[in-house]
């Protein structure tokens, strides 16, 4: 018989086969999450999640900070930074260009002179452009992935992770800007020609659709669910329209996210375009740019197309002045034309008004206009809350950056500029910073 010692004595066996097994199912999880592209991306979204919750958690999200005025003079000059990555070199034409692989239920509008502004012409009630083969996003990846759309459209073989490489190498960089992606379009798709705008509106977008080209467009979304307590859950989102319905009122959407072939209205697509200036990407074969031109019409020319965003964005500010993004598009329309004072107080009545949290994970025309106000102390403070919620944002590492060099911490200014080619290894706004800090 067994004494009590013998029934506690371990079956070592037993043990070691547990541990065994223990040991090799370990190891599959461990070999999947590093081979597996749809597993290592799951889990790190999961894992990013639990980090995010436990950081803001411990050191909640508070209202965005109050403007600091008097925080600095004006500079004397200006450190010139980049103020966006708009690429300059000529795309390469690498194949022949390619027609929509359908075609549309109408004639296109005639090819007219830039220079005229042509009438608005009748278009279909109902147009249904071919609908490109879906992807579904990657984690923050709304921006590549509704770029991906587009270009398929035009029978391009690419994929997401193609455009990632290029302009999110980094899965923890959370935002793509419009400049980012006409980049890649410019530089990997060059048989296509690629332009932006902003101030666009619904009836512009349906004429492009109508003209047999889909319309890429940034919009405010909220999120099912929100990710630290009191999350407001509103962040930004790509879409492409590649159809309309005058008798519903409403766009078919192609949502990386969502799916294809969505249903929206246009009152919707208009309210939440609001939010980004209502910036749009064309792409078209080149030989419909005289089409293009003759759809846009002044607003072909980049400076106009501002003067005319500016003029929107201040009437909506008259007309719906407790509304913080028509004060948010007017200070980013007024720094195109270098107005940054003006800019600066804009944003500053923007502020006051409950701005989206995440707003300056997206926009960064805030940081712009405090810096060359010589709001050097303002600009600390509003680049410490946007660091707080999006720690990986390069762009706002780039800004605080500059704050600091100009307050003489270079040494600090450049570490950040460092870490901000960490997050993204082609970031040449970062890249020109850090030339500037070791030769200036």
């Amino acid at each position: 018989m067994r004494n009590i010692y013998d029934l506690r004595r371990p079956n070592y066996r037993y043990t070691t086969t547990f541990l065994l097994v223990i040991i090799i199912f370990s190891a599959l999880g461990l070999l999947a999450y590093a081979r597996i592209p749809r597993v290592f991306k799951r889990v790190n979204w999961e894992i990013d999640k639990a980090t995010t919750y436990i950081r803001l958690s411990v050191n909640p999200v508070e209202a965005m900070p109050a403007p600091i005025l008097n925080s600095g003079a004006p500079l004397a000059y200006a450190p010139d930074p980049l103020l966006t990555m708009t690429p300059t070199a000529a795309p390469t034409a690498t194949r022949t260009p390619l027609a929509p692989t359908a075609t549309t239920v109408f004639s296109p509008t005639p090819t007219l002179p830039p220079t005229i502004t042509p009438t608005p012409t009748a278009i279909p009630l109902r147009v249904a452009l071919p609908s490109p083969a879906f992807e579904q996003q990657d984690l923050n990846s709304c921006g590549p992935a509704t770029l991906n759309h587009y270009l398929r459209f035009y029978g391009w073989k690419g994929n997401l992770t193609q455009i990632n490489d290029v302009v999110k190498p980094n899965p923890d960089d959370r935002n793509v800007n419009v400049e980012e992606l006409v980049y890649f379009a410019r530089t990997r798709a060059g048989w296509l020609q690629t332009e932006y705008r902003v101030g666009g509106n619904v009836e512009l977008a349906k004429h492009f659709i109508a003209a047999g080209i889909p319309f890429m467009i940034e919009v405010g979304v909220k999120f099912d669910q929100g990710y630290w307590p009191g999350d407001d859950r509103w962040g930004g989102h790509y879409l492409l329209l590649t159809g309309y319905d005058e008798n519903l009122k409403s766009f078919i959407v192609h949502d990386a996210w969502l799916g294809p072939n969505r249903i929206v209205s246009y009152a919707d697509i208009d309210k939440n375009w609001q939010a980004f200036n209502r910036v749009y990407i064309m792409i078209f074969p080149p030989n419909d740019a005289g089409m293009v031109q003759s759809l846009l019409g002044p607003n072909w020319d980049v400076s106009l197309n501002r003067k005319n965003a500016l003029d929107v964005a201040k009437s909506e500010t008259e007309k719906d002045p407790k509304n913080s993004f028509t004060w948010f598009n007017y200070g980013s329309n007024l720094i195109f034309f270098d107005r940054y004072a003006e800019a600066a107080k804009a944003y500053d009545t923007s502020r006051s008004l409950n701005l989206p949290q995440r707003m300056l994970r997206y926009q960064f025309g805030p940081f712009i206009s405090l810096l060359h106000s010589g709001r050097l102390e303002d600009l600390n403070s509003l680049t410490d809350y946007a660091l707080k919620l999006t720690p990986t944002s390069e762009e706002t590492m780039l800004w605080r950056g500059w704050g600091l060099y100009r307050l003489g911490q270079r040494k600090e200014a450049m570490d950040l500029w460092t870490a901000s080619l960490k997050i993204h290894p082609n970031y040449d706004d970062a890249l020109y910073a850090i030339n500037f800090g070791q030769t200036n």
